[in-house]
């Protein structure tokens, strides 16, 4: 009978050290798994939802989560429009617990910070730019390259006109806190 006790508690201490082993492993491969999450896998579960984004230079940004990519995020903030450069993103608030799928594709690659401004570029939309160091720019974007842009200086709320354009200025993307639509 003891020998019975015995053999149970060596397949008690088995079962216990077989269980703890693979708890680690779990934990090991849940850190891996989150070694390989981009910030943008992390925003874009909340995607639809309200967040607040700390920046560089643009301060607070407060909104819905529009659209998430690897370059840039995309807020809709009462009656604009807010395109938000990740390199410039310095804190998020509300994004709950959720992550997403990592992106794929081969689209979403190529969906970068210039792709999004040749859009407003395109469309000949008034734009604020308000850069890294808290100053803001007015105007309309009219070209982009790789990794700057060029913005026609105007009034806030008038077309870009030969008349009204007050300088042209580049701008590296590297410089960009947020670009707000007006």
């Amino acid at each position: 009978m003891r020998w019975d006790a015995l053999f149970e508690d060596l397949e008690a201490q088995l079962d216990a050290a077989e269980a703890a082993e693979l708890d680690a492993e779990v934990r090991e491969r849940s850190r891996l798994e989150a070694a390989k999450l981009l910030l943008a896998d992390r925003l874009a579960a909340a995607e639809g939802h309200p967040v607040s984004i700390q920046t560089r230079g643009a301060g607070v940004i407060r909104g819905t989560l529009t659209q998430v990519l690897p370059e840039w995020l995309l807020v809709v903030d009462g009656a604009s429009d807010v395109l938000v450069p990740t390199s410039a993103v310095l804190v998020v608030s509300g994004l709950g617990s959720a992550t997403a799928a990592p992106a794929q594709g081969a689209v979403a690659g190529r969906l970068t910070l210039g792709y999004a401004l040749r859009g407003l570029a395109r469309t000949r939309a008034g734009v604020a730019v308000v850069l890294v160091d808290g100053g803001v720019v007015h105007g309309t974007i009219d070209r982009v390259g790789a990794d700057f842009f060029e913005i026609s200086e105007h009034p806030p709320g008038e077309a870009r006109r030969a008349g009204l354009v007050r300088a042209v200025r580049t701008v590296p993307f590297g410089a960009v806190g947020a670009v707000r639509s007006t």
